[in-house]
């Protein structure tokens, strides 16, 4: 594929080189108009700078701080963003890059703080984080806007922060595709239940805007007339959700498809497959475990959204800006994957 030049980008906008310029790297006055034109067209002809051109001309070695969740156990679906993090880094030499990874337990506010805490001792050229928690993270970038060091948002995008960049799913779509599909499937006397499985739903951003765009695809689109139940169980330990299963079906006899909002969606399966409940069953990523359970017939869709490829895009992103103060895209939503049997052969 040829490389889009700034000269190419000039010629389609019918500007000068050294307007597009300016645009590009944000230098100098532009008529917003123009602005708006050359950002357009440069989007449309995919323009990417080249960041390893700009980086010739330091020797520096950039500190780069990850803020993620720790991967494992029941949230495996965060072992899969150091990987793309580490293919970015491979890739970027012979330019130094080092990562500092600061893990925290997912939803456990108070490790969230300390490592946010650790971050800002180090001082890091920029950071990478997944802003779960919308309160904390939302404090957190405050400092960080006050040190002047730059921040990319992957998984989840928060507003009213000066990220400098998002590299993820749109949350609020990927809950309308999902309604999409059990509407599709489910008969629409049925009730609907979407089960959370997290300890603080309203801190929990993404989770609520898939649910937001869930509930929204019934308001205006859907034929489903049924209950939509929300649950929130806080905790993945068995006993505990099949307590609160238990006690949900036996109040709602007439579910007939279940939501799980989260990559969690393997420990809802387990309790459909140990209590053999028949059910469509829909949940969010393709973990070993989900797929586990899909090839055993229990989960009926995944909804995707590349982490790997996620991170990987944030640590160029992060490196681009700070080589040019640059970035040639404020948001990037990741394509929105359906996955069923028939699809997983490709994975």
């Amino acid at each position: 594929m040829k490389q889009v030049r700034i000269k190419d980008i000039a010629q389609k906008a019918n500007v000068s080189i050294g307007t597009v310029d300016r645009v590009l790297h944000n230098r100098g006055e532009v008529a917003e108009k123009t602005r708006e034109k050359v950002l357009t067209i440069a989007n449309e002809m995919n323009y990417q700078p080249n960041i390893v051109a700009q980086a010739l001309t330091t020797r520096k070695t950039y500190k780069i701080s990850v803020l993620i969740p720790r991967g494992g156990n029941d949230n495996i679906f965060w072992l899969d963003h150091p990987k793309g993090i580490e293919k970015a880094v491979h890739e970027l030499q012979p330019f130094s890059v080092t990562i500092d990874y600061r893990l925290f337990e997912l939803h456990n506010e108070k490790e969230f703080q300390q490592r946010t805490e650790e971050i800002l001792n180090n001082l890091p050229d920029g950071v990478i984080l997944a802003p779960i928690l919308k309160k904390e993270t939302i404090q957190f970038c405050e400092k960080l806007d006050n040190h002047k060091i730059p921040y990319v948002f992957i998984d989840t995008f928060i507003d009213n922060t000066k990220c400098i960049s998002f590299i993820g799913e749109d949350a609020f779509q990927g809950g309308r595709v999902a309604a999409s599909l059990i509407d599709f499937g489910v008969s629409p006397e049925k009730d609907i239940l979407i089960v959370n499985l997290a300890k603080d739903l309203e801190n929990t951003h993404h989770l609520n805007r898939r649910n937001q765009g869930f509930l929204s695809y019934f308001l205006d689109t859907g034929k489903n007339n049924g209950m939509k139940i929300t649950v929130e169980i806080p905790v993945t330990d068995q006993k505990v959700v099949d307590e609160r299963m238990d006690q949900i079906i036996k109040q709602n006899p007439n579910i007939g498809a279940i939501l799980v909002s989260s990559a969690k969606t393997h420990v809802i399966a387990r309790y459909i497959e140990k209590r053999n409940f028949e059910t469509i069953l829909i949940g969010y990523e393709i973990t070993r475990k989900n797929i586990d359970y899909m090839k055993r017939g229990i989960i009926h869709f995944l909804i995707g959204q590349k982490p790997m490829e996620q991170s990987e895009k944030a640590v160029k992103r992060l490196f681009e800006y700070l080589t040019s103060h640059n970035v040639a895209m404020k948001h990037e939503f990741q394509p929105v994957e359906i996955i069923n049997i028939e699809t997983l052969v490709t994975y």
